[in-house]
């Protein structure tokens, strides 16, 4: 007879290879089919709302894998509140408006369409991009409202934001002026502080004098009676703002002195420097003189020199005053700045506060790059070719101390790569320290309250963002471009002020753009909508909101706003306020950033319970994903090659708080990680093939004793990993419950209950108990894996709804994503019960140990093999005895006798079984042929096959 037909051995259709690059694609397609999305929102009706609300990801390129991680982390999430009982639905975006769309058509099309033609390429461009990134998101098993996302170029979220834009200048934030803004002559438009980035550049710095003009004042102020010829030197990283030099500033507190020189320069002997700066400059200068004067910031106010270009063209023969400025340092250069209030914030404000208007101010660059043609000298000249030639300049007329090269980081265009500037243009700007009309606090005072109330993960994103608001200038709200939302105002031609039904007005227009899309601006003229005795006095503004305004608002046009006082495109889905913004750490200053604002202003408080960021993606040593340096790994690729799980889990088993390492050798291991849960499974549903939840469910009572302790571990790995589910904390539920796979079960339980599940009877109680434990093991570990292994435990839960499931309830529930999570049962003594198998496996351990060395020394082969008299102190005895003749199988060996010894540590006497070994079972026992009929096993297996069955307690 072959006995081994006589086994319970496992059987399943669930493959032990994944195959998943292959077989994902599939699912992805049956999900869509089967309206899996759909069947979780109809399950999920009326229980508590968690929204995460999805920032929108810019509709231009394919998909990197920081958008693969970005999205897995939100369907993690999106999941795994859904299955702890919330009603949390996914609804994706995109950004679609603005620059890099532009720049997009411009290529391909070139500059100078009219404006009806670039809006109309451009949608077309941004709705093909979001089909290429919705099919990559939809292949890394994103479940959400992939057919109904939000898009800020729909109509209606539009013409929302026409009407956000009318909120927040109804409130009185919302002010037009002229102000230095980051500047991109690629762009030819203002730039958010979010479109910045820093690279190293070299540029010329340059000292340079300013020739004394008003020596009588001078000499007042250092308290001598007369003054030579001199000059005041000032050090700058920008020649190019020298033709537009306004003023100089110096600190009110701080000690200025006057040099006299061992020999005179071209300015004279004289030189006017920070005391605490002088003599490193005249060292730097290789010059030598000493002080004969010294004075306070505060006396020099207003005493005036020579523009230092006076001398090479009348076109400069101006004087430039010396404003008291707090800003002033003396880390670097000589105590004393030159100011261009046209390109330069502190400037600007130092100016202004010194009464220089608007039209004073003088601004020579324009928006391309280049000085007016008007500018002495330089007229025409791009001002980085100008930069070497103003140089030479004032080297000629005898104005120029030093100049050297500086190699510094500055500002640039996140989509150009090339210099950005601040330059003074007129603009519509959100006043951050603006008394609103109620009269409530001012929008700075309010963001700032607003980080306070909200919660971060990680912690330390909470100072991050308090730091930017606190310190960061007006919201520069309007573009000079074509591809955006309007800032549909009619100004008046000679005033320049808003027309005063502008609130009412803009309503009408976002009423037209909800019909027409954004298009609709371009055809309306102001006698559309003015009296006509008004209309001729008023003129459209042609900015365009910032596309930061875009996605900052979209907790009004998409979650629509505060009780709803807006119909946002998915309001009846969505609720305002989100519980949970996620992004990557950038957003601190972006996305994060804008809708902070934006919330503040309208309703006072953030439009997020919590923010939760996660670092960048990385290679295995530590670099940033660069094509230059061939390090890019696309998600396309891995989810081609291993399958999108693999992205999954690697994000997923990744601490995002920091940067995300990524490299073939990492995703080897995240591989490796995946096959032993899957093993695990494979295990799990093959020793389930024959149970019918239905009816072979054994009472929890009734269960033995090692299946109640396998269950009280169940419970307790669960417990563990849904909190971390809660914290958001991933890579340490990963871990859990690959230690569960390996330790719990894979290294005792499972290797335990081999000998039951395949020798007892079929039916008996044994057999059953342990598949009992099994049914709620494999139910409880597949329904925490699936928010993270979501194919897979979508796989495992079609295995289960033809095998163990077919006769219940949940045989017609389509996807594993409409269940909450398992309830483990719950045993009286479970305390008693993790006490005692807890020492029962320390004891096991060391056995295992000396188990070991015995197989090296060739004295045993399988553990089967082994006698085991075993000594051991009056608890540990007592234990072991409780378990009776079970307590071999526990420690997997044929035989073992327990007796009192002297240690408080177990010992062991081990050797090789006399015995014959049992074909069926692979024990070696005395009763080997004791059943005449079938000689060769035991009578275990005998009673199993033929009589009453054994009977099992414990094990």
């Amino acid at each position: 007879m072959d006995y081994k037909n006589t086994l319970n051995l496992p059987e399943t259709n669930f493959p032990m290879r994944g195959n998943l690059s292959q077989r994902e694609p599939k699912w992805v397609a049956e999900w869509e089919e089967n309206k899996v999305y759909e069947a979780i929102r109809e399950a999920s009706k009326g229980r508590p709302k968690f929204i995460l609300h999805d920032g929108p990801p810019y509709a231009n390129g394919d998909i990197h894998i920081g958008h693969a991680v970005n999205k897995v982390l939100k369907d993690i999430i999106i999941k795994s509140k859904s299955m702890a009982g919330f009603d949390a639905p996914y609804v994706p975006g995109w950004d679609c408006h603005g620059m890099p769309i532009e720049i997009q058509i411009e290529k391909q099309f070139g500059k100078h369409l009219p404006v009806a033609e670039v809006q109309a390429k451009a949608r077309a461009y941004a709705h093909e991009q979001i089909e290429r990134q919705r099919k990559d998101f939809k292949r890394l098993g994103v479940l959400g409202e992939w057919a109904n996302p939000y898009l800020t170029m729909n109509y209606a979220n539009e013409a929302n934001e026409i009407r956000a834009l009318a909120g927040i200048l109804e409130k009185g934030y919302v002010f037009r002026g002229l102000k230095p803004v980051n500047w991109c002559f690629d762009c030819q438009s203002a730039l958010a502080e979010a479109e910045v980035e820093y690279q190293d550049r070299k540029d010329p710095t340059i000292d340079v004098a300013f020739r004394f003009a008003e020596k009588e004042k001078l000499a007042k102020a250092f308290r001598i009676d007369s003054i030579a010829d001199g000059a005041v030197v000032i050090w700058t990283t920008t020649p190019w703002t020298i033709p537009a030099n306004q003023a100089l500033n110096v600190h009110p507190e701080l000690d200025y002195v006057l040099v006299e020189l061992n020999e005179a320069l071209p300015t004279g002997k004289l030189l006017l420097l920070a005391k605490d700066r002088y003599e490193a400059c005249l060292a730097q200068w290789k010059l030598e003189g000493s002080v004969i004067a010294t004075t306070k910031g505060s006396t020099l106010n207003n005493i005036a020199f020579e523009h230092p270009l006076s001398r090479a063209d009348e076109g400069f023969n101006r004087l430039s005053p010396i404003y008291l400025a707090d800003y002033v340092t003396i880390d670097t250069g000589t105590g004393i700045v030159h100011s261009a209030p046209a390109y330069g914030v502190e400037d600007f404000i130092s100016c202004k506060a010194h009464g220089i208007t608007d039209e004073q101010i003088l601004n020579p660059v324009m928006g391309n790059g280049q000085y007016i043609s008007s500018l002495p000298l330089f007229g025409g000249l791009n001002i980085w070719d100008a930069n070497p030639k103003i140089v030479e300049t004032l080297r000629h007329i005898g104005t120029l101390i030093q100049t050297k090269i500086l190699n510094h980081s500055y500002m640039h265009c996140w989509r150009h790569k090339t210099p950005v500037i601040y330059r003074a243009t007129s603009q519509w700007f959100a006043g951050m320290d603006v008394t609103p009309n109620d009269g409530s606090g001012t929008l700075r005072e309010k963001a700032l309250k607003a980080v306070e109330d909200t919660n971060f993960f990680p912690a330390w994103g909470r100072a991050r963002l308090h730091a930017m608001i606190a310190n960061r200038p007006d919201w520069t709200l309007s573009r000079q471009r074509q591809w955006g939302v309007p800032m549909a105002f009619f100004v008046h031609k000679e005033t320049g002020e808003l027309h005063p039904r502008t609130v009412e007005l803009l309503e009408q227009i976002a009423q037209r753009v909800e019909k027409e899309g954004i298009e609709a601006w371009q055809k309306i003229e102001p006698q559309d909508l003015l009296p006509a005795d008004e209309a001729s006095q008023y003129e459209k503004n042609r900015d365009t909101l910032d596309v930061w305004f875009d996605s900052g608002t979209t907790h009004f046009t998409v979650l629509g706003g505060q009780q709803h006082d807006c119909q946002g495109s998915h309001a009846d889905t969505l609720a305002w306020p989100a519980d949970l913004y996620l992004e990557g750490s950038d957003q601190h200053r972006g996305w994060f950033h804008s809708s902070l604002l934006t919330s503040s202003m309208l309703y006072g408080r953030a439009p997020y319970n919590a923010l939760l960021t996660h670092g960048f993606v990385v290679d295995g040593d530590g670099r940033k994903m660069s094509k230059s340096l061939g390090n890019v790994i696309a998600p396309q690729k891995i989810s081609d090659t291993l399958g999108a799980e693999i992205i999954r889990l690697w994000a997923a088993s990744t601490d995002y708080s920091g940067e995300l390492s990524i490299s073939d050798q990492i995703l080897k291991r995240v591989v490796e990680s995946y096959r032993r849960i899957r093993n695990t499974l494979y295990f799990l549903l093959g020793n389930l093939n024959d149970f019918d939840a239905s009816k072979d469910l054994v009472p929890q009572d009734k269960l033995l004793e090692v299946d109640q302790y396998a269950l009280v571990i169940t419970k307790n790995m669960q417990a563990q990993i849904l909190a971390n589910y809660e914290k958001y904390e991933f890579h340490p539920a990963v871990a859990r419950l690959q230690i569960f796979c390996s330790e719990d079960l894979g290294a005792f339980y499972l290797d335990m209950l081999k000998d039951r599940l395949y020798t007892t009877g079929k039916n008996s109680l044994a057999r059953r108990s342990a598949q009992t434990a099994l049914y709620y093991i494999t139910m409880t570990m597949v329904k925490l894996m699936a928010p993270i292994l979501s194919f897979t435990a979508e796989e495992a839960w079609g295995e289960m709804r033809q095998t163990f499931l077919k006769n219940t309830s949940l045989a017609n529930k389509i996807t594993v994503f409409t269940e909450l999570y398992e309830e483990v049962p719950t045993f009286t003594q479970q305390n008693e019960l993790m006490q005692k198998w807890q020492r029962l496996l320390e004891i096991r351990t060391l056995l295992n140990k000396e188990l070991e060395n015995k197989r090296s020394e060739g004295i045993i082969g399988a553990s089967l093999q082994a006698e085991v008299a075993l000594q051991a102190n009056a608890n540990d005895v007592a234990l072991l005895n409780s378990l009776g003749q079970d307590l071999r199988f526990v420690f997997m060996v044929s035989s073992i006798r327990v007796s009192q010894g002297s240690g408080d540590e177990p010992t062991f006497s081990i050797h090789a079984s006399s015995h014959t070994k049992c074909e069926r079972c692979w024990h070696y026992t005395d009763d080997v042929g004791s059943d005449k009929d079938h000689p060769s096993i035991c009578g275990r297996c005998s009673s199993n096959l033929f009589g009453d069955g054994e009977s099992r307690q414990y094990a």
